[in-house]
């Protein structure tokens, strides 16, 4: 059955399943965003984020992702929303001929075109008696919604406000950058001022200024509002509630996974508040299935030595006395029928318990101590990494940079700063063009980069593991032990992988085998919120010292360390931890 929309001043999804193919998306959601809610989606990649938002704004062929050719889903359910709603999709859907002053035209013509019907209906109350009353009265109550009066001031606060008002408005989009090309659009749709918003990935391109105008906006916003984003600090400020559509947490505590300041959703778990709140109520439940697990463990135990000892009480195995004669030939039938109705009691109890378990609660993410041995450094105090005048051409100069053994850094700034090629020369991956990086003998140095490339793309993430830890090591700490790759992929080809998987393999290598420096460069991209949190907690008892480049503002906020801002390649302070 098709989904069937019908229009309300809220959102709403009632059974709502999406498949593709045989790949299931949703499955039987149902949610509610009331006028003045904030809903933000999060979840794996591929977890149905995007499919949902635009599903929601009446687009009931949407393909899976936005970069997918189109195809026809198998969809079914119901919808209910507002009739003016807006989308905003991760990659901007305008020609590169579009000049921006036709763009924000564009944005204004419903605008206009509301404040034109005012003006109409307010013509004919003279003539058209009751009719003409309800017209106007419906007229003005858009007219309101959409804030037709302040149309032209919004749109240069707007601009201003995002960060693009400088640029001339003849240029065509092809003209602009692809984050300018992001916010305009952005802008595009806040200037619409549609009854509902839907946002994928709102902030991405957007500077912190950028942010905080766009929270607050969205904080006073009236209507109803759904949007995707990995940034945990916008979710935590704007959000009022979360939708939980990753289905691997939700089926990996058998059923139990509902948060306590929550409530379950058909295919999702739906928590109230911020992700502040979400982590307290993540750790209740992961407290829940933990205590599950070892009362299910404890009455297994207790099942299977019942089970045994009833089944020695049918079959003893040995002659029977004259007393145990005289007894069976009063009660011995009743006692085998008894003595038998409690081992098949006990027996189906233990089927079904062993059938429905919750498998045991993964490891907190952690890391292996760094191997001992001629280079273990970590003890022997000292520098590990010196910078002195480091210059590479005009993309970064540091006048002095020292790392300790168990030295924490923080390295902040735009993007163009030179985060990346900081962490570079670090890895010596990038050479200097002047000055000079002095390195402890026998240092291993590992780098998380932004975008992971596995040199055979044919072999698996197990094989991988393998040949990069070494037989010994990799028995000693399995691959499937650290939670990051699922054992349905442990054996596909790496290439065939996501982004967001093929990173995850490459913290495996690094977790398994710490090396005494440890460079990331924007660690939580492409993580999943919870990973990416569970990453910066076991990084605080990293073995060695830790260097992360990241403009990831929740990380940020909490950073407890040293940190280092880079501004157009050149180190603007070092704050000492």
């Amino acid at each position: 059955m098709p989904v069937q929309i019908s229009f309300s001043d809220h959102l709403r999804a009632d059974g709502l399943s999406v498949s593709y193919g045989e790949r299931r998306v949703l499955a039987d959601l149902s949610v509610t965003v009331s006028r003045g809610d904030r809903l933000g989606l999060i979840g794996e990649n591929g977890a149905g984020k995007s499919t949902l938002l635009r599903l929601l704004a009446g687009d009931t062929s949407a393909d899976a992702s936005s970069t997918a050719p189109p195809s026809i889903a198998e969809v079914g359910g119901r919808i209910t929303r507002p009739p003016r709603i807006g989308l905003l999709l991760q990659e901007v859907a305008f020609e590169p001929t579009d000049r921006i002053a036709d763009l924000l035209e564009h944005a204004l013509a419903e605008v206009r075109a509301i404040e034109r019907e005012l003006d109409e209906a307010a013509a004919a109350l003279a003539t058209d008696g009751h009719e003409a009353s309800a017209r106007y009265s419906a007229a003005l109550d858009a007219a309101e919604r959409a804030d037709v009066w302040s149309a032209e001031s919004r749109r240069d606060e707007l601009l201003d406000g995002l960060g693009v008002a400088g640029i001339d408005h003849d240029r065509t989009i092809g003209e602009v950058s692809g984050g300018q090309r992001s916010r305009f659009a952005l802008a595009a749709l806040l200037l619409r001022a549609p009854d509902a918003l839907l946002l994928d990935e709102p902030t991405n391109h957007l500077d912190d200024a950028a942010v905080a105008f766009l929270e607050e906006r969205l904080r006073a916003w009236r209507g109803p509002v759904v949007f995707a984003s990995h940034d945990r600090a916008f979710l935590d400020r704007v959000a009022t509630g979360l939708l939980d559509l990753d289905p691997a947490r939700r089926l990996a505590s058998g059923g139990v996974a509902t948060a306590a300041s929550g409530s379950p959703a058909a295919g999702a778990t739906v928590f109230g508040g911020g992700f502040s709140e979400f982590l307290a109520a993540k750790a209740d439940e992961r407290a829940r299935w933990e205590r599950q697990y070892v009362d299910e463990q404890a009455e297994l135990k207790r099942l299977r030595l019942a089970v045994a000892e009833s089944a020695r009480q049918v079959a003893p195995g040995r002659a029977a006395t004259d007393n145990d004669k005289f007894i069976r030939h009063f009660k011995g039938e009743n006692v085998a029928r008894t003595v038998s109705r409690r081992v098949r009691n006990a027996e189906q109890r233990l089927e079904t318990l062993e059938r429905e378990q919750v498998r045991k609660p993964p490891q907190p993410l952690s890391f292996a101590g760094i191997p001992s041995g001629a280079h273990a450094l970590a003890d022997e105090g000292g520098l590990l990494i010196q910078l002195t005048d480091a210059t590479v051409a005009d993309r970064l100069h540091v006048a002095s940079l020292q790392l300790a053994p168990t030295a924490r850094l923080l390295v902040t700034g735009a993007n163009g700063a030179g985060k990346s090629t900081l962490l570079g020369v670090l890895a010596g991956r990038v050479s200097l063009d002047s000055g000079s990086v002095q390195r402890r003998r026998g240092l291993r140095v590992g780098l998380l980069e932004q975008d992971v490339r596995f040199a055979e793309p044919d072999a698996s993430p197990r094989a991988l593991y393998e040949r990069t830890l070494g037989e010994r090591r990799a028995e000693q700490v399995p691959l499937s032990s650290l939670g990051l790759i699922s054992p349905r992929d442990a054996d596909r080809p790496v290439g065939v992988l996501s982004v967001g998987q093929q990173r995850r393999l490459a913290l495996a290598l690094v977790i398994a085998r710490p090396p005494h420096v440890f460079l990331l460069d924007e660690p939580t991209n492409h993580l999943s919120l919870g990973l990416a949190t569970d990453l910066e907690d076991a990084l605080g008892g990293y073995p060695g010292a830790v260097v992360i480049a990241s403009h990831d503002r929740w990380l940020r906020r909490r950073w407890a360390g040293a940190e280092l801002q880079l501004e157009s390649g050149r180190a603007r302070g070092l704050r000492a931890a």
